[in-house]
């Protein structure tokens, strides 16, 4: 993997600007980001086979991984100095980090208005939702793939389909917002099981959202044709029992379009259902994310292969507006898209990143 350490590459005959203070993460392509995606860990306790080997990853020491008071420092800057509007916390999977109710406490007494969203796979969620909503999260996003235990089993390599539903049904209880429920359906094996997955989540008010699977895999074993693609996912819910319209809210830079969902021979809207097409449908014009890893650096795009330390300028006795400074510049640097082209097979010169997405952060 190539990490960058100093100053961002930038591409020649790009324009160029002084990097100013107080102005927030402008790329040369003139998209801000406003919303923040940063890791807690990148440990997980399933080991899903679009994500991660069987064996797991090799995992950062104690010492690599960005400290309780580094996030919340990390966080003000981005809120006070940068811009930052929304702020979501992923992994890995985040349940499993230590002190992860008083990060949230710390975050929502700093910034009471902002919107704090959380990435989980839902194991231990049953016993730690309350806990999450008291300490100030705003909203959460449970990945589930499939209904039936042995489908889930296999896509996780964990038998805990049981333990998951039960974390949807509590965090459902105490009012940890709408939940949004992501799904990645895989050719073969659960892909049959988009309209029940949607039936499910529109009974009980969530909103599911289906992710084409992205070539961030560890076996980097992903392939154009084994992903279920945004048409595809289209078309198997129409054939299940479905009509989907265009939702008429604005999208806003989310990365999911949002479909207003009604049963197949009229009626009226049962419900919302999100698609993130990344790969055969991109969004990469209008982008809004600025990603930092579980060990402090910036990545400006999910498929970048360089990233900025800022974990060096906080233990390295930086101010928060030099943090800032290095945190604009990555941001400057963005690429104007991912590289792959609709179809998914990728321009000439495109590589797939080393980093798994649990290593990233989503």
């Amino acid at each position: 993997m190539s990490v960058n350490l100093g100053l961002p590459r930038v591409a020649a005959g790009l324009p160029q600007r002084p990097v100013s203070a107080g102005s927030g993460l402008m790329d040369r392509f003139g998209r801000t980001a406003t919303d923040l995606r940063i890791s807690l860990t990148d440990k997980c306790n399933l080991r899903c086979t679009y994500c991660m080997p069987a064996e797991g990853l090799d995992w950062l020491a104690k010492d690599q991984v960005l400290s309780d008071e580094e996030i919340v420092r990390l966080v003000r800057i981005g809120v006070d100095r940068l811009g930052i509007r929304e702020l979501r916390l992923t992994g890995g999977e985040p349940l499993v980090r230590a002190g992860l109710t008083g990060i949230i406490a710390a975050i929502r007494r700093n910034h009471p208005g902002l919107p704090v969203s959380l990435t989980t796979n839902g194991l231990g969620l049953d016993k730690k939702a309350q806990a999450l909503k008291d300490a100030g999260l705003s909203r959460i996003n449970v990945s589930m793939d499939s209904l039936h235990p042995e489908t889930f089993a296999r896509l996780t390599r964990r038998p805990f389909l049981d333990r998951v539903l039960r974390g949807i049904e509590e965090a459902d209880r105490v009012g940890l917002g709408l939940v949004k429920i992501n799904a990645v359906l895989m050719r073969g094996i659960n892909d049959h099981e988009a309209p029940a997955l949607l039936d499910w989540a529109v009974r009980r008010g969530f909103e599911l959202r289906f992710i084409e699977q992205m070539p961030l895999d560890a076996d980097h074993g992903w392939t154009r044709e084994n992903m279920v693609t945004a048409a595809e996912i289209r078309a198997l819910l129409e054939a299940g029992g479905f009509d989907l319209a265009p939702d008429p809210r604005r999208r806003d830079g989310a990365p999911a379009e949002r479909w207003q969902v009604r049963r197949s021979g009229g009626g009226s809207v049962v419900g919302t259902v999100g698609i993130i097409a990344s790969v055969t449908e991109p969004f990469c014009a209008d982008c809004r994310r600025t990603r930092i890893t579980a060990e402090g650096r910036v990545r400006s795009c999910l498929f970048s292969h360089e990233e900025t330390d800022l974990r060096g300028l906080l233990r390295g006795g930086a101010t928060d507006e030099q943090v800032a400074g290095r945190w604009r510049e990555a941001m400057w640097a963005k690429p104007k898209a991912h590289g792959m082209d609709h179809t998914g097979l990728g321009d000439a010169d495109y590589v797939q990143p080393e980093r798994t997405m649990s290593a990233i952060g989503g």
